[in-house]
This record gives C-alpha cells, sequence and structure tokens, in this order.
C-alpha cells in the first residue's frame, strides 16, 4: 500500500491499517488520530508532526522513525519498537508504551505525563529535559539514559534499572523509586523532596546538592555515594546504609536516622540540629566539626579533636523504662494514652509516645529521650499519672541536689562533667518542676488516670544513659511482691493506704549516681 491510497482510504473512514508495511514513507504533518497500524512496519518512517493521537500501534515497528514533533497523545504503543526514532518534543501523553523498546531512542523535551511505560526498554535513551509527570515506569530499563532537568514529579520508577543514569538536575519530588536500582547514577542537584527511596540501590550515587527534605530512604544502600551539601532535612534514614559515604555539609536536621550505618562515612560540616546522636554505627567515621546551628549557618559549631567525635555519635539510645507491676487493661491503655497526650502538649520534650510491651503480669512503657541530660527532668513528668509520682519526683530531686553540692564541696568531683551539663541538667529539672505542677493541675487526665488500679501499682523506674549505664531512681518496695503477705493486707495491694503508709527513703548511693553521669554523652551548645 502507497502512502496515498492509505490517506485516501482514511479520508473515507477506513481505519484499520493493521500490518501494514511503510517503510521509508513520508507521512510528515499527516493526521491519522484513532488510525489502527498495529504491527505496521513503519522503520525508518518520516511522521515528524503527524498526529497520531489515540492511534493503535501497538507491536509496531518503528525504528530510527522520525516523530520530532508528532502528536502521540493516548496513542497505544504497546510492545512498539522504538529504537533510536526521534521523539523530541513529542506528546506522548497518557500513551501506553507497555514493554516498549525505545532503546537509545531520543526524547528530548518529549512530554509522557501520566504514560504507562512500564517494563519499557530505554537504555542510553536521551529524555533531557522530558516531562515525565505521573508516568508509570514500573520495573522499566532506564539503565544509562539521560534525564538531565527531565520533570517525573509524582512517577511511579518502582524496582525500576535506573543503573549509571544521568538524572542531573531532575524533579522527581513526590516520586516512587521504592527498590530502584540507581547504582553510579547522577542525581546532583536533583529535587527529590518527599520521594519514596525505601530499600533503593544508591552505592556510588553522586547526590551532591540534592533536595531529599522528607524524602524516605528507609533501608536504602548508600555506600561510597556523594551527599555533599544534600539536604536531608526530616528525612528517613532508618537503618540506611551509608557505608565511606560523604555527607560533608550535608543537611541532615530534625532526620531520623536510628540503626544507620555510618561505618568510614565522612561527616565533617553536616548540620545535625535537633538530630538525634544516638542508635548509629560510626566506627572509623571521619568527623572534624558539626553545624548544630537550628537554621545551618555555622552560628553554633561544635569541633572534635582525635576520638571526641564517639563521645558525639552512640549507639545506645538514652531512655526511660516505667516498670508497672501489674497487666496493662483497655480501660488503662486507653487513659494512660490520654495522660500522655495532654501532657505532651505541655511538655514538649515529649516528642513521641512510649513504646509499650505488657506481659501478664507486668507492663514496661519505655520513653526515649534526646540528650543524657534530659532524662532526669523527663523521668520527673513522665511519673504523672502514676500514684508513684510524689515519691519518685522526690528522689529524682534528692539525687540532683546531693550530686551538685558534692560537686561544688568535693574537689575529685568538680572535673566530673563540663559545668554547662550540669547547670543544663539542672535547668531542665526546674523547667519539669514547674511544668509538673501546671500539668497536675490543669489537665484532667492524670487525676481520671490515677484513679485507676494499674495506676495504683508498685512501679519501678530505670534509666538507661548513653553508655549503656542504668540507674533505678525509684522502686516501691512492693514491687515484685504482689503474691506476698496478700491476705495479711487484707486488701488489694493497689489502695491508697497501702502506698501513703510507705516511706520512699532508699535511693541509689552516691556513687552510683556519680558512674551514672560520669556516662554521659555531654556536647556544648
Amino acid at each position: 500500500m502507497t502512502v496515498e491510497e492509505l490517506l485516501e482510504q482514511y479520508a473515507a473512514g477506513v481505519l484499520n491499517f493493521s500490518g501494514v508495511d511503510l517503510a521509508e514513507a513520508n507521512l510528515s504533518g499527516v493526521k491519522l488520530s484513532g488510525v489502527n497500524l498495529s504491527n505496521a512496519n513503519l522503520s525508518i518512517v518520516n511522521l515528524s508532526g503527524a498526529n497520531l493521537s489515540e492511534a493503535n500501534l501497538s507491536n509496531a515497528k518503528l525504528n530510527v522513525a522520525r516523530l520530532s514533533g508528532a502528536n502521540l497523545s493516548s496513542a497505544i504503543l504497546n510492545k512498539a519498537s522504538l529504537n533510536v526514532a526521534n521523539l523530541i518534543r513529542a506528546d506522548l501523553g497518557r500513551a501506553q508504551l507497555k514493554g516498549a523498546l525505545l532503546i537509545r531512542a531520543e526524547l528530548i523535551r518529549a512530554d509522557l505525563s501520566r504514560a504507562d511505560l512500564s517494563e519499557a526498554d530505554l537504555t542510553s535513551a536521551d529524555l533531557r529535559e522530558a516531562t515525565l509527570r505521573q508516568a508509570n515506569l514500573r520495573h522499566a530499563n532506564l539503565s544509562e539514559t539521560i534525564l538531565r532537568g527531565a520533570s517525573l514529579t509524582g512517577a511511579n520508577l518502582e524496582m525500576a534499572n535506573l543503573n549509571a543514569s544521568d538524572l542531573s538536575r531532575c524533579d522527581l519530588s513526590g516520586a516512587n523509586l521504592r527498590d530502584t536500582e540507581l547504582r553510579q547514577a547522577n542525581l546532583s542537584h536533583a529535587n527529590l523532596s518527599g520521594a519514596d527511596l525505601s530499600g533503593a540501590n544508591l552505592r556510588w550515587v553522586d547526590l551532591s546538592g540534592a533536595n531529599l527534605r522528607w524524602a524516605d530512604l528507609s533501608g536504602a544502600k548508600l555506600s561510597g555515594a556523594t551527599l555533599i551539601g544534600a539536604d536531608l532535612t526530616n528525612a528517613n534514614l532508618t537503618n540506611t546504609i551509608f557505608i565511606h559515604a560523604d555527607l560533608r555539609q550535608a543537611k541532615l536536621i530534625r532526620a531520623e536516622w536510628i540503626g544507620a550505618d555510618l561505618t568510614g562515612a565522612t561527616l565533617t560540616g553536616a548540620k545535625l540540629y535537633a538530630t538525634s546522636r544516638f542508635g548509629l554505627k560510626t566506627e572509623g567515621m571521619i568527623c572534624e566539626w558539626v553545624d548544630l546551628s537550628p537554621a545551618g549557618d555555622r552560628s553554633i559549631i561544635q569541633n572534635f579533636h582525635s576520638e571526641d567525635s564517639r563521645d558525639f555519635f552512640n549507639e545506645t539510645p538514652p531512655t526511660i523504662r516505667i516498670i508497672v507491676d501489674a497487666a496493662l487493661e483497655h480501660e488503662a491503655n486507653f487513659a494512660i494514652a490520654g495522660a500522655y497526650y495532654q501532657i505532651a502538649q505541655e511538655y514538649r520534650r515529649l516528642k513521641q509516645p512510649p513504646s509499650i510491651e505488657s506481659g501478664r503480669r507486668r507492663t514496661v512503657f519505655t520513653f526515649y529521650v534526646d540528650s543524657d541530660e534530659a532524662l532526669f527532668s523527663t523521668a520527673y513528668i513522665v511519673i504523672l499519672p502514676f500514684l508513684d509520682a510524689t515519691s519518685a519526683q522526690k528522689n529524682i530531686s534528692k539525687m540532683v541536689e546531693t550530686i551538685n553540692t558534692e560537686i561544688l564541696t568535693n574537689q575529685n568531683l568538680k572535673s566530673l562533667k563540663s559545668p554547662l551539663m550540669m547547670k543544663q541538667l539542672n535547668i531542665l529539672l526546674e523547667q519539669a518542676i514547674s511544668q509538673a505542677t501546671r500539668i497536675k493541675q490543669m489537665k484532667k487526665n492524670i487525676e481520671v488516670a490515677a484513679k485507676l488500679n494499674f495506676c495504683k501499682a508498685p512501679t519501678q523506674i530505670v534509666l538507661t544513659n548513653s553508655s549503656a549505664h542504668t540507674l533505678i531512681v525509684h522502686e516501691h518496695p512492693n514491687f515484685g511482691k504482689r503474691f506476698i503477705n496478700r491476705s495479711a493486707l487484707n486488701a488489694s495491694v493497689y489502695d491508697d493506704i497501702s502506698h501513703e503508709s510507705i516511706t520512699y527513703d532508699i535511693l541509689p548511693s552516691l556513687n552510683m549516681v556519680i558512674d551514672f553521669i560520669k556516662g554521659f554523652h555531654y556536647i556544648s551548645h
């Protein structure tokens, strides 16, 4: 069939030209909207500027075809072969290209918005400044492709292969890159804000200057990656691997990275305001100084000498454990949740609810804190819903008061820890005492919880510092003795009377408290 015959029949209303052979034909500028050219041979055809919107080109051969500026919107190109085709500025919006072959195709500034390219092969294709907003590229092969300056906002690239691709200055905000292969890719200055990169392979990737704010990189592999000056503010870096990665000047403000592996990584100049220093693997890490200023403007610098950085980054997060000698009931669970919600409204250092381990006889509430010096003050607050609160708070106040007195009077203790650390510890406790009074007066949920049998049960409070040293700051005399002398009491062990009649004067020894504070990893602010 000749071009003239095809056009004549199309004009007469014929749409089905399946299997037609028009190799090397000139069809530039033709209007063939809705035509069926499935299985057609259109290799080396000139279709520049042609209108093929909603056309069926599935399984068609379009190798080395010229389709620059062509309108292929909503066209069906499933399993079509477009190797080395010229699709510069072509409109492929909402087109179906499942399993299509686009090896070394030219798609510069092409529009592929909402196109389905799942399992397509775009090896070494040129997609510079192309638009692929919300495109489906799941399982697609994009190895060694050029996507420099392309827009892939909201695109699905899950499990795609982007090995050694150029994605520099790409907009991948909100994109799905779960389990994607990105080894040795260039993502410098790319916008990956809010992108999902969990489980992705980013080994030896260049992410220098990239925007990764609020991105999810949990479980991602970034060994040997370059992240110089990258913005990882509020990023999820849980269990992320940064072995030998370069994070110089990286912005890690409020990033969550418990379980991250920073073995052999370089962190000099990283911005770490409000970022946890705990739960990390840091063996062999290089870090000469960090920026702790809220704005990341170097107004607060922490310098390290020799092994000082080991005292800053530590694998053990400071925790407070309240162990309750009773099983958690549904009513108590609800009341405790409400109480801690109201406490958190007033006490901002309680950033997240406790983790709860509920057994048949005991319940453990575990609170994570940001720094060692906040352990005593936070413990003073979090015991509030329990009947043991008053005695526990007295113990905490006495311990801090005793250590302050000893430091002032005992010459051997004056160099125990930085005076700034003790000053901060005291300030935090004074604030906690004031806030506790206000919370008890204003927050009704605390009163409700305190009336429950669960909250009247004996408790034990255990602090663990960043050196993994523990200190019991409170233990009810009946703790662990629920069934002893129960008949003699002739009442529930939870009765108020049994609590009020007991004195709480058993404190850990001074040496135990001193050893505990010696294990603090304090960095001046």
